[in-house]
């Protein structure tokens, strides 16, 4: 199973960009996908994730600002981010809770994306 991360960059405060995740390989089902992000010197942090069924969660920061949704037919997890400020600037990985054939459940972390935001 592979986890492949697309769309960070460097924005202006106020801007929005939209990080994407696309999980392959032999998975059998997916029980939860969600993104994380790392500052630098700082430890890493779950900024929102989105369970099977649809519930989901976000840190306190995201909340009104970040939007997570789940492709099933993709398999790929969103993260939409709007309003950004210079303190969301970080490198987010996408991570994944995937049921599969050998593992029969494992935890995947994507290779990480740069987010930064300028002032």
């Amino acid at each position: 199973v592979q986890l492949q991360e697309s769309g960070g960059g460097l924005v202006q405060a106020g801007g929005s960009l939209r990080l994407s995740c696309e999980a392959s390989g032999r998975i059998i089902a997916i029980n939860d996908m969600g993104w994380y992000r790392q500052p630098p010197g700082k430890q890493r942090e779950l900024v929102a994730s989105v369970a099977h069924e649809g519930r989901t969660t976000y840190t306190d920061s995201a909340k009104g600002r970040f939007t997570i949704s789940f492709d099933n037919a993709e398999n790929t997890v969103y993260l939409q981010m709007n309003s950004l400020r210079p303190e969301d600037s970080a490198v987010y990985y996408c991570n994944a809770d995937i049921s599969g054939y050998d593992p029969s459940e494992y935890i995947y972390w994507g290779q990480g994306t740069q987010v930064t935001v300028s002032s």
